[in-house]
C-alpha cells in the first residue's frame, strides 16, 4: 500500500478547515447550543496550534481548544463520494468527500 501524501492533505485539510468549502461541516447538539456558534465556528477556521504531540501524522485532522468552560474538539473523516465508505486516498480530492465534525469533548 503506498504512503499516503501528508503535505497534500494537510493543505486539503486546511484549506477546506479555513473556509468551510469543499467538505461537509457537521456540528453537534452540544456545540449547537452554546451561547455564540459563529466565534466557536471561527475559533475552528483560525486554529493553528498543531505540534508534533496532537498532530502526529502532520495531516491537521484533529485539533481541541477551550471555549469558556468547556472544550472543544474538531476532527476529518474522508469518505468516498457517496459517503458510504473510508475514502481510498484522502489526498485525491476527485474521490474523497472531507466532512468536518466539530463537537464537545464531552460528546466525543
Amino acid at each position: 500500500m503506498p504512503e499516503p501524501d501528508v503535505v497534500k492533505i494537510r493543505t486539503l485539510n486546511d484549506r477546506a478547515r479555513q473556509s468551510f468549502m469543499a467538505c461537509r461541516v457537521v456540528i453537534t447538539q452540544g456545540i449547537q447550543a452554546m451561547d455564540d456558534v459563529p466565534a466557536v465556528l471561527d475559533q475552528v477556521r483560525r486554529y493553528d496550534a498543531f505540534t508534533p504531540d496532537n498532530d502526529p501524522y502532520g495531516e491537521h485532522d484533529f485539533g481541541s481548544f477551550h471555549w469558556g468552560e468547556v472544550q472543544v474538539f474538531w476532527k476529518w473523516d474522508y469518505y468516498d463520494l457517496d459517503y458510504c465508505m473510508h475514502s481510498p486516498d484522502p489526498a485525491d480530492e476527485t474521490v474523497t468527500a472531507r466532512v468536518l465534525t466539530i463537537m464537545l469533548a464531552e460528546e466525543y
